[in-house]
């Protein structure tokens, strides 16, 4: 066993970080890593001393680990145990060749419907799926085939990170999971840090289904305006293969724009783009044979002034760079900037602080005509393609642009009136914060017994019971309200089971509670046998009761607090059909319209001959 340990940084966790995983020069080694962090902003003047005494407490904590790991591995010794075989990973899915189940996956659905689970557990789910194609004959890592035609150069560290996550996402996600490659992406901007990459790929695939992002390139049409004023098009690739985007930034009028047509249409603009090139990247790793995981962004600075100064245009720009930086990220392969101004270091020092350094090292900015000859344009850009515009053989047709006509501009209700009608309010999901003792709950009213409820929820901060219940009685306050969705954007928490009510006489249970992590995705059904009220609730998740007779372990103190501390917050959608309309798989929740239909890909058609037979997903 290798032991690495790192120098503490200064951001405390308690008690410390302790990773371990594949060593990146040699698979039959363990690489252990433990760290600690300590933040000490102010402590009366002694913080020198309080960090002293930390260092000695940590480097106590790391000998003590050290002896620990020893002992049991003297233990094993001592047992003759000389030999820990390999973990080797569950079987890959068969995928069937037929779309009808067969009649044993019939009977397992009809049981599956007949029962209404809550949602399908880690024990439900059975084992994890990998695209066949992409394991080797070991089982226990990628095909390298697979990973030199797809995914580049991966370190046995880096392929280990992407088995490891890959599976976390097939346990709670339910097999709508997205390819390796988008995968990596998040991997990457986070330096392979499993933790990191989870929480910011699952808050992206919430914000995708939330908002419908998957279905923004057959949805979005651009207004006519943003066709002649929005200069900004894609041409070629460059020598490497990437697809090349041109943006004639110092022609384009974003005040203009902004005034026009309103900062959501030119983030919707700005998405499609990028759904666009992450398009075009697998066309060209099918084209060219060699994985193409970004694109190449051209941005021509003639032209640029003080206008583009203006604050609401720079806002605006900021919050499309923050919407970017977190959902598409490692997604920009090289950034040049060509003919920048004076005024130029004025507009970078307001934007570069909200750009990822990783992506800032992507940046290649020439000033006047430096762009032209040997280190240039050349070097990155064939010259065949190089724009007409910036002194190349090849013909753009990326608009000019120019002054948006005031003509053209929003009036002020028509603003006001815009910023009313978001354009996130086309979601079919909702928003809501689970408070402790404080429950979120959705009446549904049955009025015909054999109807069946479906739901869909991200958890996406802290950790949920979900609950279904049924009651004869109406909640008396606030019904109506609770009947109808709720539209705020940061989620109104509805409590409609009256405090006075008797579970077992005013209402009851329909399923077993369920336990939801965060960062979960939970996808589940319910035959309701009875007409009546059926409430949906999500709690907050808090450690077990103590026993009078015990006093409380320092793990539940440390929980119990940090529950307290903060408030939960998921997204939502469920749905009524009456059982003859209702589809029997969920694996795709055709009911819903979700799923992640231009990132799956075949991932999910490999976990659908397993999600047959199990109708709550």
């Amino acid at each position: 066993m290798v032991q690495k340990y790192q120098s503490p940084v200064r951001v405390y966790k308690y008690p410390f970080e302790l990773v371990m995983a594949v060593h990146p020069e040699n698979e039959e080694w363990t690489c252990f890593e433990q760290s600690a962090s300590l933040d000490i902003k102010s402590f009366f003047g002694f913080e020198s001393t309080v960090e002293k005494i930390a260092m000695k407490q940590y480097t106590s904590n790391i000998k003590r680990g050290k002896e620990v790991i020893e002992h049991y591995l003297k233990e094993l010794i001592s047992q003759g145990i000389t030999f820990i075989p390999r973990w080797t990973p569950p079987r890959v899915c068969e995928q069937k060749d037929e779309q009808t189940p067969a009649a044993g996956d019939a009977a397992d659905a009809a049981v599956a419907l007949d029962s209404g689970a809550l949602g399908t557990t880690k024990e439900q789910t059975g084992s994890s799926c990998l695209p066949a194609e992409a394991l080797s004959s070991d089982g226990d890592k990628l095909d390298a085939d697979y990973i030199e035609r797809y995914l580049g150069q991966l370190t046995p560290m880096q392929e280990s990170c992407l088995i490891r996550l890959r599976q976390w996402l097939q346990e709670t996600h339910k097999g709508k999971i997205p390819k390796d490659e988008h995968i990596l992406r998040f991997l990457r901007a986070r330096d392979f840090n499993i933790d990191k990459a989870r929480e910011m790929l699952c808050q992206s695939l919430s914000w995708r289904k939330q908002y419908q992002v998957d279905y923004i390139l057959q949805s979005w049409r651009p207004p006519a305006l943003l066709d002649e004023y929005y200069t900004g098009g894609w041409h070629y690739q460059d020598k490497d293969g990437r697809p090349l985007y041109i943006l004639r930034l110092g022609q384009m009028d974003t005040k203009g724009l902004v005034k026009a047509l309103g900062e959501e249409s030119l983030l919707r603009h700005v998405l499609s783009i990028n759904e666009e090139g992450q398009k075009r990247c697998e066309e060209n790793t099918n084209i060219f044979g060699r994985p193409i995981t970004s694109w190449t962004c051209l941005v021509d600075l003639e032209g640029l002034n003080m206008r583009h100064l203006w604050r609401p245009g720079v806002k605006a720009l900021l919050r499309i760079i923050e919407v970017v930086e977190d959902n598409y990220p490692e997604t920009l392969g090289r950034l040049l900037i060509v003919r920048a101004p004076r005024v130029f270091p004025v507009l970078w020092t307001l934007v570069s602080p909200f750009i990822n350094e990783n992506t800032r090292q992507k940046f290649l900015i020439y000033s006047g005509n430096n762009y032209q000859g040997p280190g240039g344009l050349v070097d990155y850009v064939d010259k065949d393609v190089i724009p007409d515009f910036l002194g190349g053989d090849c013909m753009c047709t990326v608009p000019e642009g120019g002054l948006v006509p005031k003509s053209l501009y929003q009036t002020e209700d028509e603003s006001e009136n815009s910023d009313h009608i978001r354009l996130w309010t086309e979601t079919i999901y909702h928003s809501a914060s689970v408070l402790k003792g404080a429950p979120h709950e959705i009446v549904v009213e049955i009025l015909e017994g054999e109807s069946v409820i479906t739901w869909d929820f991200d958890i996406l901060k802290g950790d949920v019971v979900f609950s279904l219940f049924h009651s004869k009685r109406a909640p008396e306050t606030s019904h109506k309200e609770a009947t109808l969705p709720s539209t705020s954007a940061a989620g109104d928490n509805m409590q409609l089971i009256d405090k006075t009510w008797v579970l077992g006489v005013d209402y009851s249970h329909m399923e077993s509670p369920l336990v939801c992590r965060e960062g979960e995705s939970i996808q589940g059904s319910h035959v309701t046998r009875w007409p009546g009220f059926y409430i949906l609730q999500w709690k907050m998740h808090g450690p077990p009761p103590c026993a009078a007779t015990t006093l409380p372990r320092v793990d539940d103190v440390l929980a119990s607090l940090q529950v307290s501390s903060h408030k939960c917050k998921l997204i939502y959608y469920y749905e009524v059909l009456a059982s003859k309309d209702f589809r029997g798989s969920m694996s795709s929740l055709e009911s819903c319209n979700s799923g992640f239909s231009q990132l799956s890909g075949a991932t999910t058609l490999s976990s659908q001959s397993q999600s047959s037979s199990h109708l709550s997903r």
